[in-house]
């Protein structure tokens, strides 16, 4: 049976809930509720176990915050035994707008430290990434506040409909694989 370790990034707390930078929960969330899983608490994270389609998928939120999702990371997939090309770290981007997602099976940290520290950990950036556009609409200065801030009420149908998405790419990754996923869904907007 095959094994996947999905990692969706964010921070604990009620103030980070439903925040721009706590989508990667979000949709790991929706994946977990979809296919009857339930989170309970572990080391460094919360974690739910899938079964789907002859596959195993290890859900992981850090409990670590964002800074250190790198060492809940690497606990879970050597833990699971899981190869690094079967994880997929669903991430919010700001280099994106809201109308789009991107999946990459490599790439840079782009100055999230959430990534920061994976790529840190792992001395890779060679690792499969669904990147959350978030868009980049903040005064200088204010980014901070921005990835932390709530959704727009004209963002949030938008938001609930790549969170639907993005569960249906998570599927697609563990049953077509990278390259055939990347190519059916990157190509996408989002209204």
């Amino acid at each position: 049976m095959s094994k996947f370790l999905i990692v969706g990034l964010g921070n604990l707390g009620n103030e980070y809930a439903n925040t721009r930078h706590n989508i990667g929960f979000d949709v790991v969330g929706a994946f977990v509720l979809k296919h009857g899983g339930m989170f309970k608490v572990d080391k460094h994270a919360y974690i739910a176990e899938v079964k789907w389609k002859g596959k195993i998928f290890v859900c992981v939120c850090p409990t670590t915050f964002m800074n250190l999702s790198g060492k809940a990371f690497k606990y879970w997939l050597d833990k699971e035994k899981i190869l690094l090309e079967n994880s997929l770290t669903v991430v919010d981007d700001l280099a994106l707008p809201l109308d789009k997602i991107r999946l990459r099976g490599a790439g840079t940290h782009a100055g999230h430290n959430g990534l920061r520290d994976i790529q840190a950990t792992m001395g890779t950036d060679t690792y499969p990434k669904l990147r959350f556009g978030i868009g980049d609409q903040f005064a200088k200065g204010m980014q901070a506040d921005f990835v932390l801030s709530k959704w727009k009420l004209d963002e949030v149908q938008v938001v609930k409909n790549k969170i639907t998405t993005c569960v249906e790419i998570i599927e697609s990754f563990a049953t077509i694989g990278l390259d055939r996923t990347m190519s059916q869904f990157n190509q996408l907007l989002f209204k």
